[in-house]
């Protein structure tokens, strides 16, 4: 086998049961051209041909159940899949057999997830079906996404209310993990704004359902006004189902579901502007996104709460790069470090008592005097202020219960981890003086279980710091990469791996285990520094 072939990976499959739609916007054809865009391999059970144009729906054809049936039967012995998108249901009995089919599918595979995406009027008027949600109850009890618009979900929820209130409603009404009530039929008129709630580890017992935390994702971005609309939620849905049935966790899918989305609408603004004011043309599905400009900002509570922060104090660098930036748990791997000459350093010490802990923190902070490397402290930003550590590295769990106004105002820097394209991006919007994307690979220091992001995934987190420009004297525009919030990476990264980390442009690697438990800890320093220098 050639080096070639074992890169090349099996695509993954995703299956969707949805109508056909004749005039090619909608439906199973915008399902296989977003599968064919993000890389998924597409099975396709069609539950209706439907007979419509971008003026009028003429008609809508119901498929039997045992064709349908069959179609299951036959795609289960060699097309398994890993996520189901389900969309248009034409009838009751539809309906009925599907709920019975996921569960039985559900139950030959615990990890299959499945998505519905509400389809009951059309955009150009008429109904697809007449079910009603006491018909439509036993099926959401087999789904673990959906994903309506604002008139969807208040119909599904029987209220009224804010994205929020409805997202609520219909996750506890139906016992669905998570509920993406998309905003762009919302009143805003200038954003538009996506709300994702998402109940964790929600357990089911007994019949009674019990959850443990919830948790709400919100994302915004410029609303864009094109006419080549036509299956654009059909095609954020089957965008979702290509990025969660490769590996992505549902808050980063989500994230790049709306870039892709919000890609299709900016590549058809323009020709919508000049032709196609009196047409309602299909959306375009692109390629996987990539660049920041189509990526929406997080409007969370935390992101809410500190939109007039002030940018943290930069690391001060002068255009250096980081480097090795070594992770250690004790004052002895400190004392044992500080002479190398490192430009960085984090103390991660847990579980002492306060006590102790705070001792340890000034020691810490008086033996980094002596040396120019910079210390940060993980976590305990009370204490690193109080004893003037350089700076605090707080982690995504502790963010929320950290003073940030205090911290920035008191004048040490501030590193966030992240791990995916939501963490990043709320993180990067709070304008620290460092990020950390991680793990990289798998660790011995942390579960990360489905949060390993790998070198693609940094790659294209890297992509989506803002290119910052700034006007020169003479009034032209050009880069200001001191605004550029520099990023490590960390998890796993060994000797072995760190050219290949290096060479995505990250600006330093946060290492922990290839340090404390190498034969020659020093001699590991400087080979790692070697390396960093030579990139």
């Amino acid at each position: 086998m050639t080096d070639i072939t074992k890169s090349i990976k099996k695509k993954p499959i995703i299956w969707t049961i949805s109508g056909s739609d004749c005039s090619g916007g909608a439906g199973i054809a915008a399902d296989i051209k977003t599968g064919h865009a993000l890389g998924v391999e597409v099975c396709h059970l069609i539950t209706a041909n439907t007979v419509q144009n971008s003026n009028q729906l003429v008609s809508v054809n119901a498929v039997s159940v045992d064709i349908l049936q069959q179609q299951v039967d036959s795609l289960f012995e060699d097309k398994k899949p890993a996520v189901i998108k389900i969309g248009l249901i034409a009838n009751a009995k539809q309906a009925q057999w599907l709920a019975v089919t996921l569960a039985k599918l559900k139950r030959d595979n615990s990890l299959l997830i499945t998505i519905y995406d509400p389809v009951g009027q059309a955009s150009v008027g008429g109904n697809f079906n007449t079910l009603t949600s006491t018909e439509l109850a036993p099926l959401l009890k087999q789904i673990d996404i959906i994903t309506p618009n604002v008139a969807e979900a208040k119909s599904l929820s029987a209220a009224t209310g804010n994205s929020a209130f409805l997202a609520q409603k219909i996750a506890q009404d139906f016992t669905i993990k998570a509920v993406i009530v998309k905003g762009g039929h919302s009143d805003h008129s200038e954003s538009c704004i996506d709300l994702c709630y998402y109940q964790l580890n929600s357990l089911k017992q007994d019949n009674q359902d019990k959850t443990l935390e919830t948790i709400s994702y919100q994302l915004s971005s410029p609303r864009l006004t094109s006419h080549y609309t036509h299956g654009g939620g059909c095609t954020f849905a089957s965008a979702l189902a290509a990025f969660l049935a490769q590996g992505y966790l549902v808050r980063d899918a989500f994230t790049l579901s709306k870039a892709f989305i919000n890609q299709g609408l900016a590549a058809t603004a323009p020709i919508s502007e000049n032709f196609g004011h009196q047409y309602y043309g299909a959306f375009e599905q692109r390629s996987w996104p990539k660049e920041s400009k189509y990526f929406p900002q997080v409007s969370d509570q935390l992101n809410q709460q500190y939109q007039n922060l002030l940018p943290f104090e930069s690391l001060a660098l002068q255009g250096e790069k980081l480097g090795l930036y070594p992770v250690i748990d004790s004052l002895y791997w400190l004392k044992r470090l500080l002479p190398l000459g490192l430009k960085i350093i984090q103390l991660r010490v847990k579980n002492l008592d306060a006590d102790v802990l705070e001792q340890v923190i000034i020691d810490a902070v008086n033996l980094a005097k002596d040396y120019d490397t910079r210390l940060f402290i993980n976590d305990y930003w009370q204490l690193a202020i109080k004893h003037g550590a350089y700076g605090v590295h707080i982690g995504q769990e502790d963010l929320a219960d950290a003073d940030l106004v205090k911290i920035q105002q008191s004048g040490i820097r501030l590193g966030i981890s992240t791990h995916g394209c939501y963490e990043f991006l709320l993180a990067q919007q709070l304008r620290p003086s460092y990020l950390a994307v991680g793990a990289i690979f798998p660790t011995k220091t942390k579960d990360m279980t489905g949060q390993i992001q790998g070198i693609d995934n940094l790659q294209q987190l890297l992509a989506l710091r803002p290119q910052t420009l700034t006007s020169t004297a003479h009034g032209d525009n050009k880069q200001n990469n001191n605004d550029i919030i520099p990023v490590v990476a960390i998890g796993g990264i060994n000797l072995e791996r760190t050219k290949e980390v290096l060479a995505t442009g990250v600006d330093s690697i946060a290492v922990v285990t290839a340090i404390t438990e190498a034969k020659d800890p020093e001699a590991a320093v400087q080979e790692f520094v070697s390396l960093t220098q030579k990139n």
